[in-house]
Order: C-alpha cells, then structure tokens, then sequence
C-alpha cells in the first residue's frame, strides 16, 4: 500500500483536471479542468479557489513573470492573462491537423514555453511538441500522439517527456542557451499493468513523480535506473497531473478525472475529477516561468 492523500478543501470537481502548477511569485496552485474549459487558481492559505472560464478547451498553464500572471494553451492559440483576468492572443493555434488541441506543457529553466498538442479522437502521431519563445511556435519533437508531462532536470542538462501512447518516458540532452535536444532514449519503460503515465513533476532529488492515467496513483520513479521507488495511492483511477507547491515546496498536489469512466467507476470512485494533496519528506523544484 501507498501513501494516502486527502482531498483539497473548497475546490471544484474536475470533468479533466489537468495541469497543476504552483506560482513561484503568487504562492498558489493555478490547475485546469481541459474539457470543463476552466482555468482554477487556488489559495492554500484562504482555502479558496477562484475560476476563469476559457470559452475553449485549455490543454494547460504556466506562470509568467512582467505583464502576465499566467500563459494559457487554449484551442485557438497561446494566451497571456493579465492580473485582472483579461486575456491577450499571443500566438494562433498552428496549422495542424482538424480536430487537434494543445495538452500538456511547462517552461524551461530559460523561460520558454514548452507546450504540446494531440487530436481529440487520438490520432497516432498527429500532434508536435512545440515551443513558444515569445515570437514563433517551433516543433521540437514531431508525431508525437499524446503529448503530456515535460520536466527538465536541476542542472538543466536534461528534459523528460512524456507521449502517453508510448508507455514510456524520454530523456534528452538539453541545451539550456539554445533550447536544443538530443541523444533521444527512453528512461523508464511503464508497465502497462500501472496505467498510461500522464502529467509529471521533479523533486529536488531529481526524481520523478508521474500521475498514472488508470493507475489509481502517483508513483515516483528514478530515471537513471528506472526503478519504482514508492507509490501515493489516489481514490480515483485516472490520476492526470502532479506538482510540488506550499511554502517549503514539500506539498504535492494531485489533479484526476472523472472523463472515461463509466457509471459504475464513478459510482466506485465518487471523488474521481477532485483535487488532492499530501505532504512529502522531499521537495519539488520551483517551476520554470515564462520571461
């Protein structure tokens, strides 16, 4: 058995929680409901959750320093929210596929955003991972399906990213000056038996904590090894995302679904869509901020 969790107070039930990100600057949670097309930003110390509704699909959202609070990946294109809530187009959707979305994404210790899509019927190979320097969207990684975590390790040395469809997590050489990859190889092979790996954070340790889609669970794995090291058991089955927040950085919060479960899973797993929480004897890394 694992670690329990419990659930975080005052915050909304999810269709798709996604996205979990502590702001380094404001010291709270910002996470995302994809298909509920809300933006959830939530205060700890209040115990209070506020929501922004997107009008779109939100594949994720990363903190941002000067003008903007937060970037955010919408259906149309790449979005910069300004304190007070408005939002401001920064970039279009790229030309891809009918039917495609932006997923996952995080910035790069250089401040890029890094941001990936896939088709809402999950086309094979139909989506790119991109990033976003402020000009133009580049593709990094080509035929990507399911494009989802990316974390990039303390030294900035290397990027870990994750195509759900590949039951697996890759590892490159990252150039921190130029945003370059490299030497692609896999990590860690997932057995399918714990799920699809899906969203995912990095402690101070450099491990790695993956949200396993179907797994009932968080599980945090050594990439140099490939090894299981221990399991954050989670009351619902599809658990999508993951980030260390709170004052010291030792909170992991936890986002799920209740999208692709039947009547009788959510009857099973009624707090299946919530948010939740534990605390842990290891740290996160403060996360990367667009600039």
């Amino acid at each position: 058995m694992g670690q329990k969790v419990e659930l975080v107070e005052n915050t909304p039930v999810a269709i798709l929680g996604e996205g979990t990100v502590w702001h380094p600057f404001e010291k709270v949670l910002y996470w995302v409901d994809i298909t509920g097309e809300k933006l959830h930003r939530y205060d700890p110390v209040k115990k209070e959750n506020k929501t922004y509704p997107t009008g779109s699909m939100i594949g994720t959202v990363v903190p941002a320093a000067g003008e903007y609070t937060v970037l955010l990946a919408l259906e149309t294109g790449i979005y910069g929210m300004a304190a007070n809530g408005v939002l401001h187009q920064l970039i279009n959707y790229p030309n891809e596929l009918q039917g495609n979305r932006f997923n996952d994404g995080k910035c790069d210790p250089a401040g890029r955003f890094w941001v990936g899509t896939m088709n809402k019927k999950v086309v094979k190979g139909a989506g790119n991972l991109y990033v976003f320097d402020g000009q133009v969207l580049t593709v990094k990684q080509a035929e990507v399906t399911i494009s989802n975590g990316i974390v990039w390790a303390s030294d900035g040395q290397t990027m870990y990213f994750i195509d759900t469809a590949e039951q697996c997590i890759f590892a490159y050489d990252f150039t921190q000056a130029t945003g370059e990859l490299s030497n692609r190889r896999i990590a860690i092979n997932v057995p399918a038996e714990l799920g699809a790996p899906d969203g995912m954070t990095i402690d101070s340790e450099g491990m790695l904590w993956v949200a396993h889609w179907g797994g009932h669970a968080v599980i945090q794995w050594n990439p140099n090894t490939g090894e299981q090291l221990r399991v954050i058991d989670v009351p619902a089955p599809h658990v999508t995302s993951c980030a260390f927040g709170g004052a010291d950085l030792n909170t992991l919060f936890i986002s799920t679904a209740k999208e692709g479960l039947s009547e009788k899973q959510l009857q099973a797993y009624p707090l299946s869509g919530s948010l939740f929480q534990i605390a842990l004897d290891v740290q996160g890394l403060p996360a990367g901020v667009y600039r």
